[in-house]
């Protein structure tokens, strides 16, 4: 080079650099969602494999850092460049290689791992190669002030950082979505490539020019692959599927992430098409403590347990829905009425805190991260607060999802309830269990038994379900629960199958 780079200059090629990774990062958890959801195990595959890139690509950084100053800009550069085309080439391949990938590491853990370094680990490893170069140079080419200089790259590379995880969970993905904001990073990265190979005033800029036209020409490929979303919101992948039989009478099916969370019908509002929407709907009218009773859902997915309960004569209905775009979604594709229920769009926990004065007959719980409910919704604190938002002869009922050999989660939360409330029931289909199935239970609490210990409900076929023996709910807290607190309740590692 014959003149030092202005420090200025290295500064926000550093910080542009580390926001744009941290985007990729953040993208990252928001792609895997439809096929592996958003859970505690995705966000830990995420940083590891991205934390694992980085470190990586400032191995090799460091390595090319010992280069002349201009031949080490001219490989980050190249690095960076590769950067942008693995990038725009995640949109490709993860839709690709999800199927293959979780078919052969069926360990949930290790599946939603080894998906995420397949599709991740080579846009975080050429994006770690810049800080060891560049914080090289400054410290080189301003040799008088070497140590401000190495602080500015440090400091840049933080409110990069910073910045990057800011823009993508506030912005990018809720206004452009996954893909696009992908597209955005690649373009950034061949921007910066090409200014790395000017800088160096490196012989292979026509070469490097090419390279850049092969990563926009992947970024436009990725623009035009199928969208794995309808609605891509502030909180989920949401798309909607028709499962009608006859055109004239439509069923749809909302799937947030990669589950089904609930279905509808046009024409038969009352009609639960799942096992828990069935237990739910069911349950709340036979616990009911008069005709007009109030109800408070949490969790309103298609809000087909509210529009049932309403079809069927329930009186003022609440639904915490935490994402205003659930709700429009639900209003338009699930023929749910906004106006026949008052809707919070914020966080069921808090929404009842701030609200001392409300008391309702029954309290439903089916909201879920995943096939887990969040976490903050099964402690005994929230059960106190459920209790103290209750009537004297209300109800809580809520969804629980257990492995059939397992039970900790559902036998956390029963023993957590029954620190609560002086009645606890477990309700679930009544059938055998394939071993080790997945299995979907109704918890119910309150201060009374429900009058029958088994009902029909159409599901949409008529299904019996019965109230496991008290013997044996009374065994399941004991032998696999623990007391869920504020303070630890670890519902992913109760719930999860790590082998």
């Amino acid at each position: 080079m014959t003149r030092p780079t202005p420090l200025w200059l290295l500064v926000v090629l550093q910080g542009g650099i580390s926001a744009a990774s941290l985007v990729v990062e953040i993208v990252a958890g928001r792609m895997l969602a439809p096929h592996v959801g958003m859970s505690l195990y995705t966000w830990t595959a995420v940083i590891a494999v991205v934390l694992a890139g980085f470190s990586a690509g400032h191995w090799w950084g460091g390595r090319l850092a010992a280069l002349p100053a201009n031949r080490a800009l001219a490989w980050t550069g190249g690095a960076i460049l590769a950067a942008a085309a693995t990038t725009a080439a995640a949109v490709l391949i993860l839709p690709l290689v999800a199927g293959p990938v979780l078919a052969v590491v069926t360990s949930p853990v290790w599946g939603i791992t080894a998906l995420t370094m397949v599709v991740f680990f080579l846009p975080s490893f050429f994006a770690g190669v810049p800080a060891p170069v560049l914080a090289q140079i400054a410290i080189t080419a301003h040799a008088d002030r070497s140590g401000p200089a190495l602080g500015a790259m440090f400091a840049s590379g933080a409110v990069g950082a910073i910045a990057g995880v800011l823009l993508a969970g506030f912005v990018f993905i809720a206004w452009l979505g996954s893909a696009l904001t992908l597209v955005l990073v690649t373009f950034v990265y061949i921007f910066s490539g090409l200014l790395f190979f000017w800088l160096g005033r490196s012989r292979g800029f026509a070469l490097a020019i090419l390279a850049g036209a092969a990563a926009a020409g992947m970024a436009g490929l990725a623009l035009a692959a199928p969208a794995q979303c309808q609605r891509e919101t502030h909180y989920f992948c949401l798309r909607v599927e028709d499962l009608s039989a006859d055109p004239s009478s439509p069923v749809h099916l909302m799937v947030i992430d990669h589950l089904a969370h609930g279905i509808s019908a046009r024409d038969a509002p009352q009609v639960q098409f799942t096992v828990h929407g069935a237990m739910l709907d069911t349950l709340t009218r036979l616990r009911a403590p008069r005709e007009d009773y109030s109800t408070y859902v949490i969790g309103g997915g298609s809000f087909s347990v509210p529009r049932s309960l309403l079809a069927q004569g329930a009186g003022p209905m609440t639904v915490a829905e935490i994402d205003p775009e659930v709700t429009r979604l639900a209003a338009e594709e699930f023929w749910f009425d906004p106006d026949s229920a008052e809707i919070w769009h914020e966080d069921a926990r808090r929404a009842m805190l701030i609200r001392p004065e409300v008391e309702f007959d029954v309290i439903i719980g089916d909201a879920f991260t995943d096939v887990v409910v969040p976490v903050h919704l099964i402690t005994r604190e929230f059960y106190e607060l459920v209790a103290a938002r209750l009537t004297p002869e209300g109800s809580f009922l809520m969804t629980v999802i257990d492995y059939e050999d397992r039970l900790g989660a559902l036998g956390s939360i029963v023993l957590t309830l029954r620190e609560v409330f002086p009645v606890v029931e477990v309700w679930t289909q009544a059938a055998q269990p394939a071993p080790g199935a997945r299995m979907v239970f109704a918890v119910v609490a309150g201060n009374a038994p429900t009058p029958v210990d088994q009902f029909t409900a159409p599901a949409p076929d008529l299904m019996t379900f019965g109230a496991l023996g008290d013997g044996f709910v009374q065994a399941l807290a004991q032998d696999r629960g623990m007391i869920l607190t504020d303070d630890y309740a670890p519902i992913d590692r109760l719930m999860g199958r790590p082998d």
